[in-house]
């Protein structure tokens, strides 16, 4: 009988402009799964898993050596933050006062904040610490982002968790604490293709999501506040759907993402349950996704247009990767109705999010 073990493994990746190193952190498991994360950026570099056949390949959008990971401009494998997904013209207010961020993203030429601003949490150095459990192996990394950071009020002391289990768990844990009200909204932004083909499109995946509401957008991809109901519309994915079936469907709001870029409200359930299932069906492979946020971002990929070159010198391509963010809802600080991302002192920020990894 072969003993089940997880290791952990790390070394130095390259260096930045002022010297300081980059680590790389190996997670294997005895089932073939092996996870390559940086504390550039807390980035998931990497995710290989195996077929139906027992054959493990990378599934994930990336790039090979640090230089790639420094331009990253699509948010390849990124935990970002302060706050994940778009705020309006990149303003909110809080107790009075109005904070003004960045507008580094314009969807419909229509400028807002996106994924934390120029310089967000996915381009910071963190201080990467290796963990080991009985059954799993992980990385922990924290992050303090001082007060004014990309216009964020209050200094933020921010740590991310992600363990591998020996039951193919990808589990990542975000905690944060502050001096000073702010808002705060954390989430990993990988991109799948399960085929292990990163030249193929994800149209062929099959996807259900736990979700029966989807936030309506304005041209600009900001919610308006309403939510739309998924019955008989191309978002209705509360059975297994292929992604491609019905993405090219004459709605409104699919136009205006160029597909899906859109956030799903998932049913209401205590604690971590199951928001998204994927499967691709000439590997076999499977991916669950479970959350304890209020929301699943799901991105098809639409802004690829085979300008950026990953891994392998591959061009990515319209639509062959897919993203699932859990999260708070997208402008949730201009929205009273929504769930609050308001974070003040003596509280802790926690979101914690699983993937699962499988075959069949």
């Amino acid at each position: 009988m072969i003993a089940m073990s997880v290791e952990i493994t790390s070394s130095p990746y390259g260096h930045l402009s002022d010297g300081r190193t980059v680590h790389q952190f190996i997670l294997t498991n005895s089932h073939g799964v092996r996870v390559a994360l940086l504390d550039y950026g807390a980035t998931l570099a990497s995710v290989a898993f195996p077929d139906r056949t027992g054959k493990a390949v990378d599934v994930t959008h990336g790039y090979d050596d640090l230089t790639g990971w420094l331009g990253n401009k699509s948010y390849f494998g990124a935990n970002v933050g302060r706050f994940a997904n778009r705020i309006a013209a990149g303003k909110f207010s809080l107790d009075g006062q109005t904070y003004t961020l960045a507008t580094n993203n314009a969807p419909g030429g229509i400028p807002c904040h996106l994924h934390g601003g120029n310089s967000g949490f996915d381009k910071k150095l963190w201080e990467g610490r290796p963990l080991k459990n009985d059954g799993a192996v992980g990385v922990e990394f924290r992050y303090i982002s001082p007060n004014g950071e990309e216009g964020y009020p209050g200094n933020l002391s921010a740590k991310i968790t992600c363990w591998l289990t020996e039951q193919n768990c990808l589990r990542i844990e975000f905690h944060a604490t502050t001096d000073q009200a702010t808002i705060v909204n954390l989430t990993n932004h990988a991109y799948w293709n399960l085929s292990g083909n990163p030249n193929t499109q994800i149209t062929n995946h099959e996807v259900r999501l736990e979700a029966d509401g989807v936030l309506e957008v304005d041209k600009g991809l900001i919610p308006t506040g309403a939510i739309q109901p998924v019955k008989d519309t191309p978002f209705d994915f509360t059975r297994s759907e292929q992604i491609g079936r019905r993405i090219e469907a004459n709605n409104a709001l699919l136009k205006i993402g160029n597909g899906y870029d859109h956030c799903w409200v998932l049913r209401e359930k205590p604690g971590l349950r199951l928001a998204a299932h994927v499967h691709e069906p000439v590997t076999g492979r499977t991916l669950e996704l479970f959350t304890d946020q209020p929301g699943l971002q799901l991105y098809t990929g639409n802004f690829l247009d085979g300008r950026t070159r990953g891994k392998a010198g591959v061009s990515y391509q319209l639509r062959t990767a897919f993203c699932l963010e859990p999260q708070k809802f997208p402008d949730s600080p201009n929205h009273a109705s929504f769930p609050s991302a308001v974070l003040r002192p003596g509280e802790v920020y926690s979101h914690v999010m699983e993937y699962r990894f499988g075959a069949r």
